[in-house]
């Protein structure tokens, strides 16, 4: 029998749903039931087996995870329901899902349990109790065989994309599974596609099921580019903001994070980087909310970094970029994000950060999304530099046309014939002193503007090998662009930066805001100022560390710009403020080294006749 969903379903309390559940589902924001959430939690309640026709991303977690937590009870700690996956990554995720609505459901325990995890760990948290097991086939066959996982009380089977299941060859293992649970249980089937073997596993283990089938939720989003970038948590700010600056038609754009700490940890470094942001998650209140909102609608703010639920509703026009910095957790929350650009004909621009472990997502976003999403690298410091010249440029271009600059020609004619300087040095210096707080050279960008090229731009940066350091840097500081090769160890900066050289003479002694106190060791000075500044090894001289404060024998005479780097160095999220020590500021509080004691003259002379062995190589014999 197959049954059209209630497309009309007033909200989840219409369901029949358990208030501990519809409360969890209004801390996270859910107010209506997705089509597939309305047509099976009713049957799956009344204790129906059922086979679902859906696809990824329609909100069928829900759908069967809400009926299974109301049917746990709570005061018996064995399995009482089992979900089968295909992947370790889908099982991970399911089991997030049911602890989010379990969330006023105290004592309620999930387990993952899959290949590649300790089979240690899984068995020491199986012997404490659990509730729900959320597994791949391979290993739950590991743990019934072994008896480790005993299914007796199972009251509830769930198999989840069975049609995936089959594709990777699990449909026998399922069916071995299948044959080891007991007969009464309720089972709910679901699977994107019902090819013959997916029937016939129904046919042979459901019991009168009820059949839904579901229509994709998701469409073809035409009107909105989509890219995506790969690259690990190290660098994802760097890739950020680096994306951020040569974007072409940029004008706001909302972040998606997963939690509302991220919000506000992302927006406070996203504005120390000179943006105008502001952080959206459900810790604001209503007014706070509109407040934010309507900042972003007014040109106040550029950025808004926000969770999923924070951002249900919001509807801003002049939203050019959504960028899911944090890859969402299923592929319906991914249509629903890059719905916030591109609206009522725009276009838009939808960016996907991925790390490689969630690579997988990606072809189940080009499915639900029916568009092929492209490759994007990470621009280089070179390629930001360009398009700071040419921001800066189209800036002084506009001032020379709509303002009146009478006053200030008469300035820099009175400075080149009193201080003797050619307009185009005073114009150096002001573009200097105007762009000092976002340098248009990017660290690891060209170190001269170009001559008689073009007039914005820029040589593409060189690259210059270098050791990687051995301390890691803080995650704090800007992280660094991932070399091609091979990828960076996390929180490891991999800008090259360029060497620095230093013409051979005196060291100075420099101070720096960070000691013992802090529990900082002289390797990651060394890392840090090699690594952040260019400066090499062999021009760092002796580091004394003291409670509040350390000094380090650095080349005399540092420049400016190279001062400056020095001074927002952060280590062990301490910025290091490097200052020259003045004369006599530095004591050295070791003890004197002791002369080595002289010689017995009455020792016996060591030395030996020509051409006799030493006595350990007797010895060695």
């Amino acid at each position: 029998m197959t049954t059209s969903p209630d497309l009309n379903a007033a909200g989840f309390d219409t369901l029949g749903l358990a208030q501990p559940l519809l409360k969890a589902l209004a801390d996270v924001g859910y107010e209506t039931p997705s089509p597939i959430q309305a047509a099976c939690i009713p049957p799956l309640l009344a204790g129906h087996d059922l086979l679902g026709e859906a696809q990824t991303g329609t909100g069928k977690t829900a759908a069967f995870a809400l009926p299974l937590l109301q049917k746990i009870d709570l005061k018996r700690a064995v399995p009482q329901a089992l979900i089968l996956t295909p992947t370790r990554e889908l099982a991970i995720q399911v089991a997030e899902a049911l602890q989010k609505y379990a969330h006023h459901m105290p004592g309620f325990h999930v387990l993952p349990i899959y290949g590649g995890q300790s089979m240690v760990v899984q068995l020491r948290a199986l012997s404490r109790g659990t509730h729900v097991i959320v597994g791949t086939p391979g290993r739950v066959m590991d743990h019934l065989e072994r008896k480790s996982l005993v299914l007796n009380n199972l009251s509830m089977l769930v198999l989840d994309e069975a049609d995936e299941m089959l594709r990777m060859g699990f449909i026998d293992d399922v069916k071995w599974i299948l044959e080891h649970t007991p007969a009464e249980r309720q089972t709910a089937l679901f699977s994107a596609t019902m090819p013959d073997v997916i029937r016939r596993v129904a046919r042979e283990h459901l019991r009168e099921p009820k059949e839904i089938k579901i229509r994709s939720a998701t469409s073809t989003v035409v009107t909105t580019s989509q890219s995506y970038c790969q690259t690990h948590t190290g660098q994802k700010l760097e890739a950020l903001t680096r994306i951020l600056e040569v974007e072409d038609d940029f004008d706001a754009a909302i972040i998606f994070v997963r939690t509302k700490t991220a919000t506000v940890e992302l927006a406070d470094k996203l504005e120390a980087r000179g943006y105008s942001v502001a952080a959206l998650n459900g810790d604001l209140t209503q007014g706070l909310r509109e407040q934010v909102i309507e900042r972003l609608k007014a040109g106040t703010i550029d950025i808004v970094v926000a969770t999923d639920v924070a951002a249900r509703g919001l509807d801003v026009a002049r939203i050019s970029h959504v960028i899911n910095y944090d890859v969402p957790y299923d592929t319906e929350a991914y249509v629903h994000r890059i719905g916030r650009t591109g609206r009522a004909g725009r276009t838009g621009r939808a960016i996907l950060f991925l790390a490689p472990r969630e690579m997988y997502m990606l072809k189940l976003i080009e499915r639900a999304t029916k568009q092929k999403i492209t490759a994007l690298t990470m621009p280089t410091p070179g390629e930001v530099a360009n398009r700071r010249v040419a921001q800066f440029t189209q800036q002084v271009v506009d001032i020379i046309k709509s303002e009146k600059l009478d006053f200030f020609f008469d300035v820099v004619r009175r400075m080149e014939g009193e201080q003797d300087i050619a307009a185009r040095e005073i114009a150096a210096a002001l573009a200097w002193l105007a762009t000092r707080e976002r340098p248009l050279q990017m660290p690891g960008a060209s170190d001269h503007a170009p001559r008689e090229a073009a007039p914005v731009a820029v040589p593409p940066a060189p690259t210059f090998e270098r050791k990687p350091a051995r301390a890691k840097t803080d995650e704090s500081a800007p992280a660094a662009e991932s070399r091609r090769e091979r990828p960076a160890k996390e929180g490891r900066s991999d800008t090259p930066v360029k060497q620095r050289s230093f013409a051979p003479g005196t060291l100075a002694r420099y101070r720096i805001e960070i000691g013992r106190n802090q529990g900082v060791l002289p390797k990651e000075i060394v890392g840090a100022i090699a690594n952040e500044a260019g400066i090499a090894g062999k021009d760092i001289g002796q580091i004394n560390l003291f409670d509040d404060y350390s000094s380090v024998e650095l080349p005399a005479g540092l420049s400016a710009d190279l001062m400056d780097i020095l001074r927002r160095i952060r280590v062990r999220q301490f910025a290091l403020k490097t200052r020259v020590m003045e004369p006599g500021e530095f004591v050295d509080t070791r003890p004197p080294r002791r002369a080595p004691p002289a010689r017995d003259s009455k020792k016996p002379d060591w030395k030996k006749p020509a051409g006799a062995k030493p006595e350990w190589k007797k010895r060695e014999r």
